[in-house]
């Protein structure tokens, strides 16, 4: 009887829960990637058996996240694995194009299905006041992200950029690889597949810098960002209008705290886990907040998503090429696509249109040139000023409906009552504490981060194992109910 319960509850552990979905955050995981490397010391010296190994482990993270839905990724991969195949070796331009553009309508019509099907039956029903109902539609995580890693493989094929993988299960692998496969870093195939067959080498170096990106983007996503998300800024975006001007602009600020720490906080224990299974990442954050302009800002922010737009969809459009009118229509339809790439909504739409007038402007006024030239003093206020762009369109990316934005600013500046931030201080303070930390740490200086990672580096194993067991006992402290998933999720 016990065995017979015993198993039941480990096959209950080991399925998919839709309620439990596996998150970097949460206790199965841990457990999930230590077995992983503990079995992963067999496999690594074989290269077969390493990709082999990796790729089941890989499809069972994405089935523990989104149940059955895990077949997308495979049949993602198979329809671009062939369309590569076949670019490369056909010499008929016709059939290039029609290969590339089955790849392009196959990432594409699952994006489209699984997350712009209501949006635009709701747009329709707006538009025509017509009453089709609703697709009952579960949105699997990540979608975005491995469509869109795995159509850039066959583009690069097409652009004569890439030579086609052999190996379905290298491709499948590069794919599904758990570490980014849900919220990024969206990964070329050029950075990536080159690395499989390369010998798994980690140095100290590498195992220390891993350990402080896994702990660093733990602290920043389960203390930092849900702590504050939880207790204040959920709470303010919830009715802004039971708050003073002073807390919605305070909810504003945490916000960006949160969205970054949560953000980049995945990013970081992605490359960290990665790099502890011998495989290197890109940068996906590089301190946004320091930005002066919103040019360098969206070369600081979510860069593997910025780089991708760049590269296959602004540049595609003409980029600068063909004269100014047109670069400006071509940012300004890069920033609006890739404001309906974080959701299904109009309100995302208008922000990338937000971000889109910002590059517009600033390259009509020439203004990165400009500032790069100037004393420190001006590039404060560039930072100062960038920064609030980036707050402004923030409040509609967070806010649930148009409604609520306008009434979070309308506070802010009809009923802001400076007094109250005192107040504030005085009732959420540790909120405030946090978010003071959230932005101290942004802003501290790289050789700062540089002499922390060397000291984790030179821990001994006792040392390292200490730091571990401390960071999980404070996540721990702070931990809600429910264990928060990733913003970026949704996305």
């Amino acid at each position: 009887m016990f065995e017979s319960d015993f198993f039941i509850n480990l096959v209950e552990i080991l399925s998919y829960d839709p309620f439990k979905p596996l998150l970097f955050n949460s206790g199965f995981f841990l457990f999930f990637f230590i077995f992983i490397l503990i079995f992963y010391r067999f496999f690594w010296r074989n290269y077969r058996a390493k990709v082999f190994f990796l790729t089941v482990m890989s499809l069972y993270f994405y089935y523990k996240s989104s149940g059955l839905f895990f077949y997308l990724v495979v049949l993602s991969s198979v329809v671009d694995f062939i369309a590569g195949k076949y670019i490369h070796s056909t010499e008929v331009p016709a059939r290039k194009k029609l290969f590339l553009v089955l790849s392009i309508l196959t990432n594409l019509g699952i994006l489209g299905y699984f997350k712009y099907t209501n949006f635009f039956i709701n747009t329709i029903n707006n538009m025509l006041s017509g009453g089709i109902e609703f697709v009952d539609i579960f949105l699997p995580v990540g979608v975005s992200f491995f469509t869109f890693q795995s159509m850039s493989y066959t583009i690069d094929i097409y652009k004569g950029k890439l030579e086609p993988e052999n190996k379905f299960i290298d491709f499948l692998f590069f794919v599904s690889f758990f570490p980014q496969l849900v919220a990024g870093p969206i990964v070329r195939a050029k950075e990536f597949l080159p690395q499989i067959k390369n010998d798994v080498l980690i140095t100290k170096e590498e195992i220390g810098r891993a350990l402080f990106l896994i702990l660093a983007g733990l602290m920043k996503k389960a203390i930092i960002a849900d702590y504050i998300s939880i207790n204040f800024i959920d709470r303010v975006f919830e009715w802004p209008t039971r708050y003073t001007g002073a807390e919605n602009l305070m909810a504003v600020y945490a916000y960006l705290v949160q969205i970054y720490c949560d953000f980049s906080g995945y990013s970081d224990m992605a490359i960290g886990l990665a790099l502890l299974l011998g495989f290197k990442l890109p940068l996906n954050f590089n301190a946004p907040y320091r930005a002066k302009t919103i040019t360098e800002f969206w070369q600081r922010w979510h860069i593997s998503l910025s780089s991708w737009l760049r590269d296959y969809l602004y540049i595609s459009l003409g980029g600068n090429r063909k004269g100014k009118g047109r670069t400006y229509i071509n940012l300004m339809l890069t920033m609006l696509l890739g404001g309906l790439w974080h959701g299904a909504s109009w309100r995302f739409v208008i922000w990338g249109g937000w971000h889109g007038l910002a590059l517009a402007v600033e390259r009509i006024f020439n203004i990165p040139e400009w500032i790069s030239k100037k004393n420190i003093v001006v590039k404060f206020v560039g930072v100062f000023i960038t920064m609030h762009v980036w707050a402004v369109s923030m409040i509609f990316f967070r806010a649930q409906s148009y409604e609520t934005g306008f009434q979070i600013i309308n506070q802010i500046i009809h009923f802001f009552h400076f007094e109250v931030l005192f107040q504030f201080i005085e009732g959420y303070t540790l909120v405030f504490i946090l978010i003071i930390i959230g932005y101290v740490t942004h802003y501290v200086p790289q050789k700062v981060e540089d002499k922390v990672q060397a000291f984790i580096t030179n821990l001994p194993l006792v040392g390292k194992a200490f730091l571990i067991t401390f960071v999980i006992w404070l996540v721990a402290q702070f931990k809600a109910a429910d264990i928060q998933p990733f913003i970026y999720f949704q996305f």
